[in-house]
This record gives C-alpha cells, structure tokens and sequence, in this order.
C-alpha cells in the first residue's frame, strides 16, 4: 500500500500503513491506497488542520482510502493560508468547509477556478453562519422551526429597535414572546444563547456557551434582555432536557444522537475517557423527511442540524454544515462508504474508470429483544403530593369601589365570572389600590367608601410582607365582589430536601443497578436515562409548591445540578388543562357533605354509638380511633381555642422581651407574622354566635405541624398537646370532606380525577406504540446489552385533593372484590389505619412484561400497586399500621434465571464499572409504618459472579432478633453485594443542595421486632413478602437531619393484577362519570332555564362563586 505526498510540484511515492501529516508548508500530502499506474479519482481535503486531523475525519479518510480507484489528499493549513489558489494542488472531488480562521473566499475563488465536484456547496456556507438566513431557507423549504422574530439594531444607534420588554415577556417587531423565552446571536459563530425565565419560576436567564471542561451553561439572575447587538428571539420548545443533533451523509442518510440538553444544568456528561457522552436514537419518518430536506437545501452532503422534539413535533432549531459523528465505527463505515460511492458515481464515468456500484444485501432489520428477564419493567406511573409548606393563610373581605371593578374588568372578570391575580405587576395594582383608599380613609372621614379600614391595612401589609407568596382572587357577588387573598403555603428548604431525596429513592427502582455510572453507585435508572431508553414526563398542577417538587424531584432523580428553575422550565409541563391535576370549586355532594360534617362536630356531647355510624359509615380504623380521642367535639374544640389563647399570649411576651426583636424563626419568618398567624387563627376559629368554624380546623392543624416540626427552638408550652387534639380533629375533617360514605366518596373523587384515570389508562395503553420518543438505534449502540429495552415513566404531582380522591377511586371503585381477595383486604386493612396522607405521599403503578407469556396472553403483562403515606409526623403516636413492605411479584422467579426481578444484566456494558469494596454499604430496610427509630436486618443468601467481578445478589428481609433496647450500629454486607451500589453517602439522608445536612446524619440505627405474620399470607403465591429491590427511601433513619422528616417506604397493595383487569376497571369508572355528568348536565340546562324564566339577570346568578373552597385550592 501506497500514499503520496505533494513537493515542490511533483509526487513522491513513500511505502506506509498509516496516516502522517506534514508541516511543510511547499508540501501536499496525498494519500492512496491503489494500483500504481491506473488513473485515479483525487479527493482533496480542504479545511484548517485541526479538522482536517480530527479522529473522525481520519478514520473516515482511512476507509474512504479502500476503495481501488480514490486518492485522498490533504492541503497544509500553510499551504491553505499562504499559498495562492493558483498553488494549490488539483483534485477532482473538493471537501471543504469553514470554521474558525478558514480563509472560504480563497475556498470559492480555488473551486471557480478548477470546478472540481464539491461535496459541500462553499457559498451556501456564507447562509450557514448567520442565523436569519438560516431560517429563512428553512421556513421557504417549510421545514418547523419555532416561532421566531429578527432583532437588528445598528451599531451605531443599538437603542433605536422595534423591541419592547416586559416583566415576563418581550414585544419584537409587535411579535410577543412570553417567558420562557430564547436570545440568539444572528451571528452563528457566537454561541453565547440566552434562555429567560419567567418569574413564576424563579425568573433570571441560562446562559449557554461553547463548552469549557464541563459546563456548557450557567444560571444567572438577570432577567433583562440584552441591550446591544443583534438577536433572535423565538419561543422555548420544552424537550424534557434531551436534545437530537442529526448528521446527514447525502440526502438518504441520517444519524441521530441524543444528548442532555446544555441548558438544564449545564453540566456536560463525560464518560472515562472524557467524551462528552451521546448515544443514537431512533429517526421518526418525518424526522427523515426533515433531514434530506435540510441536506438539499443548505447544499450541504455532510451536515448537522439540532432537532427539538416537544409537544408531539420536531423542530429544526440550528443547522451547523459540516459536521462528524464522534466514536461511533459505523458511522465511519457507512460515511465513507457513502461518500466514495457518491465520489464514484459521479466522477468514475467522466474519467472513463471502468467502475460500478457493488450490489450489498439489505441489512437484517434488528428486532429489538429484552435481556432475558422473567420480567421486564415497561412502565412506571406514580401521583405524588407536593412536599413540606409554609401555613396557607386566606383573608376574605367584600369590595365596592369602581377601582376594584376597573381592575375585574380588565382581566376579563365578566367573561368568568372570576379572575386570578398572581402576577407581580398585577398584585402591585392591588397594593396601589388599597393604599388609596386608606388615604382617602385618612383623610375623610365622612367618606362613603365601604371597605373596611382594618381590613384594607391588612391587606396592604400582607401585599407588602408576602408579595412573592401572594395570590388574589375576585369573584363577581351581585352589585359587589368578593376579595379573596391568599398567601404562604410555599415549598420550604425541607421540602426541597424531602423532594430531592425522594427522587433519589425513585432510581432503585428500575432495573439495572450494578456499577457506577456519573459518580452515583448502582442507578440503574441513571443508565436507562443517559442511554435514552427512559421516556419521561414530569405534570404538575399550576401551584408553584408542586411546580417546584416536581424540580426537585426531578433532580434527584436524574442527578442533575445547580437551580430548579432551569429544570422546571426544560423538564415540568403544567396539567392545568381540563382538570388534570387542579380543581377550581366544590361539587354539589362536597358541599353537603361539609354541610353534614358540620352539624356533627357541632354536638356538645361525646359521640354516640349513631355518630360512628354516621361520620365513620367505611369503619375505618384510624377515623375510630381519632373519635375516641376526640370524645365530645365541642369540648375538644374548647381546648383547642384555649391552647391557640395561650400559644398567642407567650407569642405576645416574647414579643416584648427585647432579647426576641431580631429573632428570625424557619424560612425567615419573624414572630411578628408567627404572631399575626396564629391571632387570625384564634379569631376565625371561634365565630360570633359561639360556635366553632370546623373548615379552620385543617389550618390550626397545618400551623402547628409547621411549629412542632421548624419552630422547636421556641420551646412554647403545651404546643405537643394542641398538635395531639388538633391532629385528632383533622384525621376525621379532611378525610371525611371527600365524603362519608362509599357512595359520596366515589362521587366525589370522580369529580376530582376523572382527567387523571384517563390518561393513566392512555399511559398504559401507550406504553409500546408511542414513536415521538427518543429510542436507541440498536445498530450504533455500542457498549448498551440491550438497545431495545425502553421504560416509560409518568410522574403526576399534585395538592392533598386529588390523592385522597385517587386513593378513594382504587379503594370503593371496585377494582378487586376485598370479600374474595386476601391480599386486597389486608391492603384495604392497611389504608383505613393510615390516618393522613401527608406532603410527598405517593400512589405507584407499576406495569410489567413477562416475554415468555403469548402476546395474546392475559399472563403477558402484570400491575402492581404500591403506596406510601408521605412524610412522617414530628410526634406521632406508636400504635400505627404496619404493612407488608415493597414486593414486586416479578422477583418471585428468583431461582430460576440468573437475571432476577427485571434487573438488567449490565456486568459487559462497556461503559458500566464495579464498585470497589471499600465503598460497600449497609442497607436495611424499616418497617414502614413504625414511626420510632426501626429497621430491619438484611442476609444475601446467594449472589451471581459475573466476568468483571460485577455481582447480582437477591436479598431478603429476616425477621429482626435482637430485642428493642440493643443499639447496632451498620455493618458492612458481604463483599460484593448489589446494595452496595444503591446507597452511597449522598443518598443517605443527604442532598447536593443541602451539605450542611451531612454533619447531621445518624449513623445508627435501632433494631426492634416486627409483629408475626398470618399463615393465609405466608402461603399466598406470588408474593415475596420482604423482597427489597426498591428497598427504602434513603432518608429513612434520619428524622433529626436539620428537621427534614424521613419518608415511609412504598408499601404493596396488590402484585397480581392483570393489565386487562385494570383497563376495565378504569374504563369503567371513566364510563360511570360521562354518564353523571351528562345527567348533571341536563339537569344544569332545566335550572338555567328556569331561573332566566324567574329573573329579568339570570347571568348574576350564574356566575355566583360559592364561598366554600375546595381543599385542593387551598393547597
């Protein structure tokens, strides 16, 4: 084999076997695999050196160099710069492309001269570096792009420009873009792109840069737009934090990546070798469409464009010409073998070369198989409530003043019948208005205004204090309308945490585990996710509580870095459309049933034998044991009332103990607003005619749980006994307001979500036809054992309503018949002792697929359901539930394969490493309802060797023996074991966000004997009772972690449903509610018609607010 090199205007042939590259600025080297003296088709390299020696082009150049009758050779950077075109040396084929320093004029003028066949267009690649012209070719050639909009400034005078900004938008050209919205550079060499946030979200900017080690963004807090240069402003494309780079070879061929997206945390994933790490994804076929039409349009045969998959759709955002996939061998075949056929074609007949295009057998269409697995996770649904809250606090008051209704009107308040003020702009005209009217107050004070002096000041303080937190409501009522305020009730640092560490948790459960991938020990979730073999979607109501749990949620699940807005805005899609997760107003049986509840609390007697029939109908356990606490509920409230007195007055002394002044309290709360809390509390609570306010009794309860649980350090008396009656009380409202019997709890909950049970039916539904996903190329992926495997996950966060209605749905629905299913019953056992569904509760489905069953077979997909009742309390009592722990029915053929429970074997995964021993740690599994320091004991009674000493073990819950007052502290398990990788010291109660949790955690652990288990259920097939692949919430252990309350495990209802059994159930319900509604519906339409027959206004009465709120708006 032979290459040449180019010297002083003639040849010199040189024996080799590799490439070289000379620095001879009179030198040209030629490079050629071929028969000596037959004539040759010379492809000449036109580029700066540092492209031109990349790995992939001179992997490429290697392969293109075999075919018999292609030269290749490459000009000098030297030769390029210094030397005239007319110097340069000919070649029949011409790749040249610009980058930084390229000289394309000389490129142009070279190619005008010798014509030789270009496999990129060079003045296409002028349009290539400004952005406008980009988009213009592509919006001609119909290809989507986002919504856009060109800002040209001159240089000389950058102020005068048709751009008008806003607090959360800009106005370009008239063209509006609300924030998120993105700044681009028209200067496509600059790589300084700018994301701006809303200020719902966190407000500030990502700013994204060329990358620099290992970050290619970074947050910022400015929220202005840039005064100077020129910009294009287009809409943010949500794409869950992924993007597609498409590499063209001619217009027939594409190869697409995924990778995370810059503009998430910044962050760039490197593997070992410091690769930024890709991986190929599977083309759409109107993806491919996308692809040959850019390839034609920029006249580009080798080029990469960005795709943004979001809403269903691609959008072409960049087109960058020339451009090479990285470390991928087949692409470096099927590029070379591209081009040289192209080459050859073209050119083999002008040059009279007696060649042809070999004819190659199709590829094997690749049908994507599993790993082997007994049973393979295909799809994981989980509803969560949002995490730890300040107080809600709500302040109602009655206006008449034209200013009010200027303000209604101006929102569209007639069209509704009711508007929602969160904006801060449009919270500032509430506080100039109410500043207003209280100097016309003072000023006089015969003056007819109707609004209430006292309750104007308030309002302007609480706009004043909590204007971040605030939220304002007007409600047409007749000739005035109804001012409701609304403030707290924000997500604290705890809950952040709490959220956080929960989505760490979330990890173990999907399979994989075994290695280390990113720092973060046995995520095999992390692998399923940085392989792009996890479709995700995050919902979340519109609250900004559960917006943020869901941020942070999210990165703790996938191990991201830096702020929550950048992830809310790129990975949390707002469901406030047709109720999915929000619910604005009271059903009709919600009312009566409050109405109801009501009447009953309001008895001066202790409860009879007919009160726990009527209030406690479901019998169910925790409901019965809060009334016998409670007693006489008219007594209990007295106590109630007395210890907010009390609380209040100590409040009031060290107020004026100036050693208290600048006592700052959790979140930056003074005493002061603690003060104004809990007097607003003593006075609603108690109403004029003596009786008591029973809808107060879930706000007394929430301060107090905030107080017990971040406000300790005050040490106030009896604040233990009020959180005691006050929890009392609540367990029998706030469970009841969602309906006292079967049939009120099933109305009510379908009221609720319904939306929701559709699209869980439609996830399950989809979990195996959804194509606008991103999905591995098998033929590319190297170092992934199984390419085809694709996990789908929905998450749902939501407020306490659509919990407990969703809970209720499964619970009454009729899903299984508890009178013929053991396991159903103890699980509805179980359920009706849980006495609250606390912050980050969550409902899991989980949905599995057994390949060895027939595809028609009922057998061949399998539901489980898994529960956890949240956060626990800061006091709880010791006679709590407990349940059977977390046991997936797909381990139960442990024994039977080497790859047990749908744990991906990736011991051969390239990219996947064995944990060292010295990093091995204990992991225990706690009862999950004990609400005392409680764990279990773990033994690994066999375990899988693999080649790289990679291990599987199966792990069982034993039957704890010492007893309670021996104190243990953690031990190591066998070397080798799988655990080992599922906890490592950042999971262990302790968040990136927060280190200064990491000098609080404990490091011992109580043992103490669990309750023996019924014969019937240690029979009961299928059901490994204690099988730990989901284990435990890491933070379980640590409830004194800078007052972070641990979370309870997931909890198994039932492991042995059928997919078909759980369709039915939810079309059913789903059925069910259609046909009410268009009951209620017609019976809607007769009153209307009656009443527009009795009024000369019927639209008044209609668009009347009840002034009963639903539990789920407070939230």
């Amino acid at each position: 084999m032979y290459y040449y090199y180019y010297y002083k205007g003639s040849f010199k042939p040189r024996v080799e076997s590799s490439l070289t590259y000379t620095s001879c600025s009179s030198c040209v080297l030629l490079l050629c695999f071929c028969h000596l003296h037959q004539r040759q088709v010379v492809v000449g390299i036109c580029a700066m050196m540092k492209k031109s020696k990349s790995k992939p082009m001179t992997q490429i150049l290697e392969r293109l160099c075999k075919f018999e009758y292609i030269d290749v050779v490459i000009f000098p950077e030297e030769v390029i710069l210094e030397e005239p075109v007319e110097k340069w040396p000919l070649c029949d084929c011409l790749i040249s492309f610009h980058s930084k320093g390229f000289p394309l004029d000389k490129a142009v003028e070279y190619a005008e001269l010798r014509n030789p066949l270009l496999i990129n267009d060079l003045n296409m690649q002028y349009f290539i570096q400004d952005r406008r012209e980009v988009y213009r070719i592509l919006q001609e050639e119909g290809i989507d792009l986002p919504r856009y909009a060109v800002l040209n400034r001159d240089p000389d005078n950058p102020e005068d420009c048709n751009l008008v900004e806003g607090e959360d938008h800009v106005e370009v050209n008239g063209e509006v873009f609300p924030k998120p919205f993105v700044e681009k550079p028209v200067c496509a060499e600059d790589h300084n792109v700018y994301i701006y946030y809303p200020t719902s979200a966190g407000g500030g900017s990502q700013r994204l840069f060329r990358k620099i080690g290992s970050r290619s963004s970074v947050y910022s807090p400015e929220s202005s737009v840039r005064k100077t240069g020129s910009y294009i402003y287009e809409e943010f494309m949500p794409t869950d934090g992924t993007d597609v780079k498409v590499y063209t070879v001619g217009p027939d061929y594409a190869h697409a990546e995924a990778r995370k997206s810059p503009a998430l945390d910044g962050k760039v994933e490197r593997d070992s070798e410091g690769k930024e790490i890709r991986y190929p994804v599977m083309l759409t076929a109107m993806e491919k469409l996308v692809a040959r039409k850019v390839c034609l349009a920029f006249k580009q045969t080798v080029c990469g464009f960005d795709l943004l998959r979001a809403n269903g759709h691609s959008y072409v955002c960049d087109v960058n010409g020339f451009s090479f996939v990285k470390n991928s061998m087949k692409y470096y075949d099927d590029c070379a073998k591209v081009l040289g056929n192209m080459v050859m074609r073209e050119l083999a007949p002008q040059l009279h070369i007696p060649w042809s295009i070999p004819m190659e057998a199709e590829d094997i269409p690749i049908v994507p198989t599993t790993s082997g697995t007994m049973m393979e996770l295909r799809c994981v649904i989980a509803i969560i409530r949002h995490g730890d809250r300040t107080p809600k606090q709500k302040m109602k008051m009655e206006v008449r003043h034209p200013l009010f209704f200027e303000l209604f009107k101006k929102y569209g308040g007639y069209k509704t019948g009711k508007i929602k003020l969160k904006k801060p702009k449009q919270l500032q005209e509430v506080l100039d208005i109410a500043r207003l009217l209280l100097i016309e107050l003072g000023q006089h004070n015969d003056c007819e205004i109707e609004e209430k002096k006292s309750k104007l000041e308030q309002l302007k303080t609480v706009l004043e204090i909590a204007f971040q937190d605030t939220q304002r409501q007007f409600k047409r009522d007749g000739p005035s309308l109804l001012l409701v305020l609304k403030w707290g009730g924000e997500l604290t640092p705890a809950g952040r945490v709490q959220a956080e560490e929960l989505g760490r948790a979330f990890r173990c459960m999907y399979p994989g585990g075994q290695g280390d991938y990113a720092g973060f020990p046995g995520c095999g979730l992390l692998r399923l996710h940085s392989t792009y073999r996890h479709d995700l979607k995050i919902y979340a109501s519109d609250e900004g509580r559960v917006q943020m749990t869901a941020a942070a949620f999210a990165k703790g699940l996938l191990a991201l870095e830096g702020e929550l807005t950048p992830i809310l805005v790129q990975m949390v899609k707002s469901a406030n459309m047709n109720g999915l997760l929000d619910s604005d107003s009271l059903t009709d049986c919600q009312q009566k049933v409050k109405a109801r509840l009501h009447d009953i609390m309001q008895k001066d007697q202790d409860f009879t034998q007919e009160d726990y029939q009527k209030l406690a109908p479901t019998g169910g356990s925790s409901l019965i044991n809060s009334m016998k606490v409670i007693e006489n509920p008219v007594k209990t409230c007295d106590k109630v009332y007395a210890l907010i007195q009390s609380l209040t007055s100590q409040i009031r002394k060290r107020l004026e103990d100036p050693k208290s002044s600048d006592l700052q309290l959790y979140h930056s709360e003074t005493l002061e607003l603690m003060l104004q809390r809990w007097s607003k509390l003593e006075r609603d609570f108690r109403m004029k005619n003596g009786r008591y306010d029973i809808s107060k009794i879930p706000d007394i309860y929430d301060c107090i749980k905030y107080d017990s649980q971040h406000n300790a350090s005050l040490s106030l008396e009896d604040t233990l006994e009020l959180f005691r009656l006050s929890r009392a009380l609540a367990d029998i409202v706030i469970p009841q307001e969602y309906g006292i019997s079967k049939a009120e709890k099933l109305d009510i909950a379908q009221a609720y979500c319904v939306p929701l049970m559709r699209k869980i039916q439609l996830d399950l539904q989809r979990t195996h036809e959804d194509e606008a996903v991103n999905k591995l190329h098998p033929l590319y992926s190297r170092g992934v054992m199984s390419p085809g495997r694709h996990v789908r996950t929905r998450l749902y966060f939501t407020s306490e309503s659509h919990v407990h209605s969703l809970l209720s749905m499964f619970r009454y629905g009729g899903l299984l018949d508890e009178e013929k299913d053991q396991q159903w019953r103890q699980a509805m056992d179980y359920l009706s002792a849980v006495t609250e569904l606390n912050y980050m509760t969550q409902i899991v489905i989980m949905l599995y697929e057994d390949n060895n069953k027939e595809p028609s077979s009922e057998e061949r997909f399998h539901v489980e359901l898994h529960f956890s009742p949240g956060v626990k309390g800061c006091e709880d009592e010791e006679n709590v539930p407990l349940g059977f722990g977390f046991r997936p029915a797909s381990s139960e053929n442990e024994d039977k394969k080497p790859n047990q429970g749908s744990l991906e074997d990736l011991s051969q995964d390239q990219t996947d490493k064995a944990l060292p021993v010295s990093e091995l740690l204990n992991l225990q599994r706690k009862s999950p309802m004990i609400r005392s320091h409680k764990a279990g004991s773990m033994e690994v009674p066999t375990s899988s060797f693999s080649n790289n000493n990679s291990m599987v073990c199966k792990l069982k819950y034993s039957h704890p023996t010492p007893p309670p007052s021996i104190h243990s502290p953690l031990t190591p398990l066998p070397t080798g074991s799988l655990c080992s990788g599922l906890f490592n010291a950042s999971a262990l109660g302790v968040s990136c966000s927060a280190p200064n949790l990491r000098d609080y955690v404990r490091t011992h652990h109580y043992h103490h004997q669990k309750p023996s288990l019924s014969p019937e259920l240690l029979s009961m097939p299928a059901v490994k009772r204690f099988s730990v692949s989901f284990a435990r919430h890491p933070t379980n252990g640590f409830e004194g972690c800078s007052m972070v309350p641990s979370i309870y495990p997931l909890e198994t209802l039932h492991n042995l449903l059928s997919l078909k059994q759980v369709e039915e159930f939810l079309s059913k319900v789903c059925e069910n509610s259609c046909e009410a509604q268009a009951k209620t519906m017609k019976g809607g339409q007769a009153c209307l018609v009656s009443s527009a027959d009795c009024s000369n206004k019927p639209q008044t009465k209609h668009i009347i607010a009840p002034i009963t709120e639903s539990r789920d708006d407070e939230e």
